[in-house]
């Protein structure tokens, strides 16, 4: 049985606790004053210095201290909280990433340098003593306990969730860090325990109430429990200090025994919520991601050897190897369905690194932008996911550097001195479309001219449709930013798009407005693994064709066939649409068949059509990568393996109609 590395286990955990921390401190910066936030960021730090130390990460642990500090102080409203803390704690994080990985580097400049930072945010000129002065204060007061005016009279009652103890909470700890607090009277809650015969053993059925006389502040009695508060019920209340000489005993008895129905009937209704919440974590099992991909590949390797079988039931007369044949065609098509719904990630995952990015951007340079997300919820398999991040990147600098313009010169154009960015996405047949869009100065397309002209990349004076115009941009080396910025301008991020997105068989789509902004498009199949294929053939070889891409099939007659040579052009419902003699383009030698298929496909708004010999039918399309001496072969996105054995080409669609609409430009140019 494989074990997991439990340091693997906690970097994993911190990552997700950076995100969080990350998300909180970008959420308190729209509303500094925002307690829950406080809290929230309080507790990721508070936790992630724990988890640390407990992992022997005590580098992380006494870094991550000093930040957990500066915000308890203003947890405790000693301090404001200020972009300024918060931006010191954003890159005080990257640090403490740096620690989580390399654990043993030298750290300790750069830890020194963020910590004088840190402090400097919280209002303190000297030194550590800034953030160090909370925790000493905080033990310090426990041993002195000689006046009583001060001191508080507290119920708590809690519960904790009933795995609890299964998870490794021993309640007793917490009993005890109470009475660390002060004095206690402690009584059980032995309620809801049930009869010997349903007991569970793994199961925590009690309850605590607790009266505790105390100096220390309500956010102390919190602390206890701030590794289990988000799954327990906690109840707090302050009894005034005047009535603690004798009355505050009394006041802590009627809980459990007054009315035990309607008690029992209340802590029944009061776990449901956090039972099923824990429940709810419990079904949850973190698996690897390559065990994954190991899994997607097993289940490729059966949907073709699927498909072999059906092609042998399909020739055999006996009627019970078809029947098992059906079977294994059903259950392999819903343990398809199943594999690719593991694999799908919300997209809500990728947008939310580009708040951060956004953000440094923005104090980069001196510009106010907002980020707006839309469609977080759409799901895309990880590993187009995975492969997004740099593209988005990349556009979204862009957008910052080039796109919006600085706050004098958007007032002076009559706009709002804070610029916009939206990135959404939302899944169109197979396809999830991402737009980074901005409200910025848009492209300068006299600029694009001139640089693609001045480089060769064009003809002086080519005559270009504006898509193909604004797609120069993605030209490798191609900028028209005046400096170079450590930014952008260099010509490189625009190339990186372009290539990443054709290795994930997609395209780009770029619309600008002058003085209204950009919108860019990525089209991104679902998925890379399995897709729903139409397979064709044409002359003797046979092709799949992206069943997404695929709007409708028609019969090119002879007379059609004959009547548009030289023109390539059919009407469909009263628009012509170009197409493509594949039997041609791959130089088959063969005479066509005397009933050839027009299949056509689009792109978004862009539609070609196919000429084929015959359309199979439908086919499930295991896709297998192209060998890297048919790397540069545009034509076809990959192959796939056929139930008799042979290979079939992909074809890819997104190049087929750029084709499509050139072969249309030149003929329209031709008269």
């Amino acid at each position: 049985m494989n074990t997991m590395d439990p340091i693997q286990v906690f970097r994993t955990e911190a990552a997700e606790l950076f995100e969080q921390i990350e998300s909180g401190l970008l959420d308190l910066l729209h509303d500094l004053s925002n307690q829950d936030q406080i809290d929230a960021v309080f507790r990721g730090l508070h936790t992630l210095k724990g988890s640390g130390a407990m992992f022997g990460f005590e580098a992380l642990a006494a870094f991550t201290h000093h930040c957990e500090s500066a915000f308890d102080r203003v947890r405790k409203g000693e301090v404001q909280a200020t972009s300024e803390l918060i931006a010191a704690v954003l890159e005080a994080q990257d640090h403490m990433k740096a620690l989580v990985e390399k654990p043993n580097g030298d750290h300790d400049d750069m830890s020194q340098k963020l910590l004088a930072k840190l402090h400097a945010a919280v209002g303190g000129k000297n030194g550590h003593a800034a953030t160090s002065q909370p925790v000493a204060a905080a033990a310090a007061p426990a041993p002195l306990a000689p006046a009583r005016a001060a001191s508080t009279n507290w119920i708590i009652k809690f519960r904790l969730p009933d795995n609890a103890m299964a998870n490794g909470t021993n309640p007793l700890g917490l009993l005890d860090e109470l009475r660390e607090l002060g004095e206690c009277t402690i009584t059980v809650d032995a309620s809801t325990i049930p009869g010997l015969a349903e007991i569970d053993p793994t199961t925590l059925y009690l309850g605590w109430t607790i009266t505790l006389e105390t100096e220390q502040p309500h956010s102390a009695i919190e602390d206890v429990f701030i590794f289990v508060m988000d799954d327990m019920q906690l109840e707090i209340t302050e009894i005034k200090a005047a009535a603690s000489t004798e009355p505050a005993p009394k006041q802590a008895e009627p809980p459990p025994v007054a009315e035990p129905s309607a008690e029992k009937k209340q802590a029944a209704t009061n776990t449901g919520p956090a039972d099923a919440k824990s429940n709810k974590s419990a079904e949850n099992v973190r698996v690897p991601a390559e065990r994954l991909d190991e899994l997607m590949d097993r289940v490729g390797e059966l949907v073709i050897a699927q498909s072999r079988l059906s092609q042998l039931a399909n020739i055999s007369a006996n009627i019970q190897l078809r029947s098992v044949s059906e079977d294994v065609e059903r259950l392999s098509g819903e343990l398809r369905d199943t594999m690719m719904v593991l694999r799908m990630v919300p997209v809500g995952s990728l947008f939310g690194r580009f708040r951060r990015l956004v953000h440094d951007l923005a104090r980069e340079t001196g510009k106010t932008i907002e980020l707006e997300t839309e469609g977080e919820t759409t799901e895309v398999d990880k590993t187009v996911i995975e492969r997004l991040a740099d593209p988005l990147v990349h556009l979204v600098r862009n957008s910052c550097d080039h796109g919006l313009e600085p706050p004098d010169e958007r007032r002076a154009a009559g706009k709002s001195p804070q610029g916009r960015i939206q990135l959404s996405a939302r899944q169109q047949a197979g396809e999830v479309i991402i737009t980074i869009k901005d409200d910025g100065r848009g492209i300068n397309r006299d600029r694009v001219r001139a640089k693609a002209e001045a480089s060769g990349l064009i003809q002086p004076n080519a005559v270009l449709s504006d898509q193909e115009l604004l797609q120069l941009i993605f030209q490798p080396g191609f900028s028209t930013a005046q400096e170079v910025t450590n930014l952008s301008g260099r010509g490189v991020g625009m190339d990186v798009v372009k290539r990443t997105i054709d290795t994930l068989r997609g395209t780009i789509n770029v619309v600008s407005h002058p003085g209204e902004g950009s919108e860019v498009s990525l089209s991104i199949p679902l998925t890379l693994a399995i897709i729903d294929g139409l397979l064709v053939r044409v002359g003797n070889g046979r092709y799949v064709i992206p069943l997404s891409a695929v709007e409708e099939c028609l019969e090119l007659s002879v007379e059609d066939d004959m009547r548009s040579r030289g023109r390539s052009f059919i009407s469909l419902r009263d628009s012509l649409v170009p197409y493509l003699r594949l039997r041609e383009l791959f130089r088959t030698g063969s005479k066509p068949d005397p009933f050839q298929k027009v299949v056509v496909i689009s792109t978004g708004s862009e539609r070609v059509g196919l000429v084929v010999d015959q359309i199979i039918g439908d086919h499930q399309t295991v896709i297998k990568a192209m060998s890297k001496l048919h790397h540069d072969v545009a034509t076809f996105s990959g192959a796939t393996i056929l139930g008799d054995g042979d290979v079939a080409l992909i074809l890819d669609v997104g190049h087929l109609v750029l084709e499509g609409q050139k072969q249309e430009a030149h003929l329209r140019a031709a008269g």
